[in-house]
C-alpha cells in the first residue's frame, strides 16, 4: 500500500467507542482491572474509554516506540522499545489492562506487555482495538491470541482512527 492509498478502514469515534466497550465487556467477564495502560500515543485513547467504561479510576501511559514515523506502512526499528518505563508508575502486585489502538505484528504490545510484568503485575491482560490482518500474515502469525487477550475488530490493511488526521 503505497503512503497516498486510502486506508482499509476508517475509524469514526462511535466505531471506537463500541469497540471500547466489547473491550471493556470481555474484560468485565473476567474480573475488573486493578490498572489500565495504555500504549503511548495511540493506545492511549481507546485505554482512557475501556478505563470509563469499567470505572477504573487508576490510568497510566507507556510509551513503546515501533515505528520512526506516523503514516501509513511507516517504516519500523528493529525492534520496539520502552522510552519511559517511569510512566508506568506502581503495579506490584496490581490486575493490569493493557489497551493499544492497532496491532499489525504483535510487537509493540508483546514488548509493553514484558515491560509490565517485570514491573511485578500480578496479572496482565492485552487488549487491541484493531487487528491489521495483512501485516499480522506478513509477520508469519496466524492467530492474534498468541499476544492478544482481547481483540476488538479485525481490518484487511490500514486503519485510520478518528483522531489522526493524515
Amino acid at each position: 500500500m503505497s503512503v497516498d492509498a486510502e486506508p482499509a478502514l476508517l475509524l469514526s469515534w462511535e466505531d471506537l467507542a463500541a469497540v471500547s466497550r466489547r473491550l471493556a465487556d470481555a474484560l468485565q467477564a473476567r474480573g475488573r482491572p486493578d490498572i489500565v495502560v495504555g500504549v503511548l500515543r495511540g493506545g492511549m485513547v481507546p485505554a482512557v474509554l475501556v478505563a470509563h467504561e469499567l470505572g477504573v479510576r487508576a490510568l497510566r501511559g507507556l510509551e513503546v516506540t515501533h515505528t520512526v514515523a506516523d503514516g501509513t506502512d511507516a517504516a519500523k526499528t528493529a525492534r520496539p522499545a520502552v522510552v519511559n518505563t517511569a510512566s508506568l508508575g506502581d503495579v506490584d502486585g496490581a490486575d493490569v489492562a493493557l489497551v493499544d489502538d492497532v496491532a499489525g505484528s504483535g510487537d509493540t504490545l508483546h514488548t509493553a506487555a514484558a515491560q509490565v510484568r517485570t514491573a511485578g503485575a500480578g496479572r496482565v491482560r492485552t487488549l487491541v482495538c484493531v487487528v491489521n490482518e495483512v501485516n499480522w500474515a506478513r509477520r508469519g502469525r496466524t492467530d492474534p491470541a498468541c499476544v492478544v487477550d482481547h481483540v476488538g475488530m479485525r481490518c484487511q490493511g490500514w486503519v485510520r482512527f478518528p483522531w489522526e488526521t493524515r
